[in-house]
């Protein structure tokens, strides 16, 4: 072997000790790094070897925390003579994290309970994840290994993502298939009446996530109002060399796509026109109204039980969240949405006559 390799493979074990073993709970001293050095890699250094690899590192960027202590130790001048000097003893090593734990484990269990990742995807994400820590994390999230099988297997999805990205920033058409899931648990690509495989030429615009799902904010080239497709439902996409239509040609998108707006008033992205819809609730679940709504929902005529509340929002989703929450509001404006939902819920109790 090269009689430098060894030189230059200590740095880089000695820092992939740093990520394996610590962080600000869990620390080195440089001797327990020399025995790590000798066990794990087989390789001897010295305390002096060590401290000028750890601090050339830190010279590379980076960011290793240390404690100095001082201590007094006895050496002879160059007189011969005894004389007691202060040496700085460096110990406690840990590599700075540029992730929490805490911060991890939001991101894996995000991915846990996302509803559009394939499984085998999934897995692979959280892997990477989890060598952004050190050892200590993974024995705390050792549930991440009991992913379940039944996750979407869709795996063109990130693919399907790449392409919207670029077509986004080029500002180009894609073309793709649109499937449904059959009860054979598979999707299963629309058709058209003819029974040919139906194929999507759409504007798109935005991708968003929501209710554990992937969409796509777009305009269906065939039609001037906006659109929301699901990404895990779209297979083989295509970027096309045609531009986009101009977002001011789309309804309900003439004044651009105000994100958070356009999220709050559609709830379960259905694409139709938002209107206002006026309803009385029962106080206690004004936190679930923010959360579906958002903070532009406004409340008037507060009792000490119920509320008004008023909010713009598609009709086909305000007609679902209201069916939801049946037992907690009762919908008052506008006239024609009311009879709507009364027609509607009596449809739904003549079912169980």
């Amino acid at each position: 072997m090269d009689s430098m390799q060894p030189k230059k493979l200590l740095i880089i074990n000695i820092l992939d000790i740093l990520k394996k073993y610590t962080d600000e709970d869990h620390r080195l001293s440089q001797k327990e790094i020399a025995e790590i050095l000798e066990t794990e890699y087989e390789m001897k250094a010295d305390r002096k070897a060590i401290k000028r690899n750890l601090m050339n590192l830190i010279e590379f960027g980076y960011e290793i925390e240390y404690s100095v202590s001082v201590r007094m130790i006895e050496i002879k001048n160059k007189d011969g003579e005894k004389e007691l000097v202060e040496s700085e003893i460096l110990s406690d090593f840990y590599l700075v994290r540029d992730f929490t734990d805490a911060e991890l484990r939001l991101l894996i269990d995000s991915l846990l309970f996302s509803k559009h990742i394939p499984y085998s995807q999934c897995k692979e994400l959280i892997e990477k994840i989890e060598g952004l820590s050190n050892k200590y994390f993974r024995n705390k999230v050792k549930h991440i290994r009991n992913l379940p099988e039944n996750m979407p297997q869709n795996k063109e999805l990130f693919y399907t993502i790449e392409v919207l990205d670029e077509a986004i920033g080029k500002g180009r058409q894609v073309a793709f298939k649109y499937n449904d899931m059959g009860t054979d648990k598979k999707q299963h690509p629309r058709k058209n009446s003819d029974g040919a495989v139906r194929e999507y030429i759409v504007n798109p615009y935005q991708m968003v996530a929501t209710n554990g799902r992937y969409y796509l904010i777009c305009n269906y080239d065939k039609y001037d109002n906006a659109a929301n497709y699901r990404l895990d439902r779209i297979t083989d996409i295509r970027l096309l060399d045609t531009p986009v239509k101009p977002m001011k040609k789309v309804e309900g998108l003439e004044h651009g796509l105000d994100l958070p707006k356009h999220m709050a008033e559609h709830i379960y992205m259905f694409a139709d026109k938002t209107e206002k819809v006026t309803f009385r609730a029962k106080k206690y679940i004004v936190s679930e109204i923010i959360d579906w709504f958002g903070k532009d929902v406004k409340f008037s005529n507060e009792t000490d039980d119920e509320v008004t509340a008023e909010v713009r929002v598609s009709r086909m989703a305000m007609k679902f969240w209201a069916m939801q929450y049946g037992e907690h509001i009762t919908v008052t404006a506008p006239e024609s949405f009311v009879s709507d939902i009364k027609n509607a819920l009596q449809k739904a109790v003549e079912k169980y006559n």
